[in-house]
């Protein structure tokens, strides 16, 4: 099963990733991870323009991501399937993807947007929190067994800086709008599109998502 994964911040897209990856046994890859992959590999060429930007604290340009990526995919872990999450964000890198993808002849099984209001999207980033160490994402409406102490590894569980600024996250809406968004479109020309409301809570949503798979 290869399948990307998109919607606004806030939709839940790291806990369907999680789940998703168990039920298919394929990796879940988020772009962040991939970055961190990439200047993690010894050697790399690729990992060290990566961490240039990052060290910098410069936004790591289109056909980098592009290469990153593309590079991951063919991993060993991935020969079977992927769950990218993050990535394609925009036209370009979808297009990217789809032409590696059929010059293998693997093309893609489905792209799974899912969608909430973007009240629900500002209400869900304003109360997450996220496990320092393996990265599970709370919310203070949903917390850790143990006071912000992570279930699964028993790490630190804080909020991040960036999902406090309210003004930040509606920046970060209206970016995923301008260039995330009309994937949406771009997919159902494609037939690959499974679009989901990803209101209600994470089981009744991962059943949509199965359902339309």
């Amino acid at each position: 099963m290869r399948l990307v994964i998109f919607g606004p911040q806030g939709a839940g897209k790291g806990t369907q990733g999680a789940r998703l990856q168990e039920k298919y046994a394929v990796p879940a890859i988020a772009t962040g991870d991939i970055f961190r992959w990439a200047i993690a590999t010894e050697g790399g060429e690729l990992g060290a323009k990566v961490k240039e930007y990052v060290q910098a604290g410069r936004l790591v340009p289109n056909e980098l991501t592009i290469q990153v990526v593309l590079e991951r995919i063919c991993a060993d872990d991935c020969k079977d399937g992927f769950l990218l999450d993050g990535f394609p964000r925009n036209r370009a890198q979808a297009e990217a993807l789809d032409e590696f993808l059929e010059e293998r002849g693997i093309p893609l099984d489905a792209a799974v947007v899912i969608d909430v209001p973007e009240d629900v999207s500002l209400s869900r980033i304003l109360g997450r929190r996220a496990c320092l160490r393996c990265g599970r994402n709370y919310s203070v409406d949903s917390p850790p067994s143990n006071p912000w102490t992570c279930d699964v590894c028993g790490g630190q569980v804080v909020s991040r800086a960036d999902d406090l600024d309210e003004s930040a996250v509606r920046q970060r809406l209206e970016l995923y709008h301008q260039q995330t968004k009309p994937l949406t479109a771009y997919y159902q020309e494609r037939g690959v599109l499974r679009q989901i409301d990803g209101t209600g809570g994470p089981d009744e949503v991962f059943d949509r998502i199965v359902a339309a798979l």
